[in-house]
């Protein structure tokens, strides 16, 4: 895989939204994610998704508190780091409304990937923002875009997707708005600003590859 080359000081959440606009398109234009949101599956497959996802969230949500709680790595984190974001709990909740027992789940290989890439993020702040950046402005965008084909189309009660519902966030625009401001305000310098917008194209491409097991 190629680095991402960075052009004249551009702002980390343009050049975050440029580099990685071709990995988007692919994960979002996936067959799984194609068949879901348009009503061909069920909600057999919804519930698949989100039990896989529960392993990337345990350990995103894991990785982000130890690195908020690190003097050297908090100055890169804390700008992001918000409580209101956690998903886990929710996400906990909804599977065991939906019926899923997490604890009989095994990670699928590509989830299994994708963990120990975030797990490999410990030491190295700037590409832990990257799956932070690729998961939750999702959620707070697409996000709320799948909830409302998952009632339309499976009618799944929306008491079990309280994952899309970010409890004291109400203007979600604002909120997406301030957050690329805080990644533009982030204390990083060029080589951490380029190791940011790597490891944010991979994020996209572990999602791209649990999307294509999935549906296989």
């Amino acid at each position: 895989m190629s680095s991402v080359t960075l052009g004249e000081q551009p702002s980390i959440s343009a050049s975050l939204r440029d580099a990685t606009a071709q990995a988007h398109e692919r994960a979002e234009g996936s067959d799984f994610i194609g068949d879901l949101m348009s009503g061909r599956l069920d909600a057999r497959a919804y519930r698949t998704l989100a039990a896989q996802l529960y392993f990337v969230y345990r350990a995103l949500e894991a990785v982000g508190d130890d690195l908020n709680s690190s003097d050297e790595a908090r100055p890169v984190v804390a700008p992001i780091f918000d409580e209101r974001l956690r998903r886990l709990p929710s996400l906990a909740a909804d599977l065991d409304s939906l019926g899923v027992d997490i604890d009989a789940v095994e990670p699928l290989p590509a989830v299994a990937r994708y963990v120990e890439a975030i797990d490999d993020t410990r030491n190295d702040p700037a590409r832990f923002v990257a799956h932070h950046y690729t998961r939750y402005l999702g959620d707070l965008s697409g996000g709320q875009v799948i909830k409302s084909r998952m009632i339309a189309h499976y009618g799944i009660d929306k008491n079990s997707l309280t994952f899309y519902a970010f409890d004291g966030i109400d203007k979600l625009k604002r909120y997406k708005d301030g957050y690329r401001d805080a990644l533009d305000g982030l204390p990083i310098d060029d080589a951490a600003h380029r190791r940011l917008l790597d490891e944010a194209v991979r994020a996209f491409e572990y999602n791209e590859a649990l999307f294509a097991e999935l549906a296989a």
